[in-house]
């Protein structure tokens, strides 16, 4: 098992240092290039909703990402240290009415659980967890 981490401010401005970071993980470990699409959309999904949703004025969160490379998948885990809040609990939008008649957000949630085989959340030690895990081809 391969297994990097790294840790941002829950700032915008760091989501460039974040995907620069699985990009040198997934060249270092030779993962296949056409896969990567799905985990920097889920990163940049995740990471943004801990930004503009997670974060009261003036305090700005702990944002951790980790990659583990397990076997045939890959497991990307988002946490931060802000309120408790599920993503998963977030009901899925119904995309088969117009958009004038939609309710804003979760879109991106949906996504995410569209892009990986397997999307999971806990609130461990005061922390919210979101763990996302794709298998990848050979």
């Amino acid at each position: 098992m391969r297994e990097e981490r790294t840790a941002v401010a829950g700032d915008a401005a760091h989501l460039a240092q974040l995907t620069a970071f699985l990009q040198q993980f997934w060249s270092s470990a030779e993962l296949p290039p056409a896969e990567v699409l799905a985990f920097e959309l889920a990163l940049e999904e995740v990471f943004m909703n801990v930004v503009m949703h997670g974060t009261t004025a003036g305090a700005l969160r702990l944002v951790e990402v980790s990659l583990a490379l397990t076997g045939d998948g890959l497991t990307m885990t988002v946490e931060d240290d802000g309120p408790g809040f599920d993503p998963l609990s977030v009901p899925t939008p119904d995309v088969t009415v117009s958009l004038a008649d939609r309710r804003v957000g979760g879109l991106g949630v949906l996504l995410v659980r569209q892009m990986m085989d397997a999307v999971s959340y806990a609130r461990v030690a005061g922390r919210n967890q979101l763990r996302m895990t794709k298998h990848l081809t050979a």
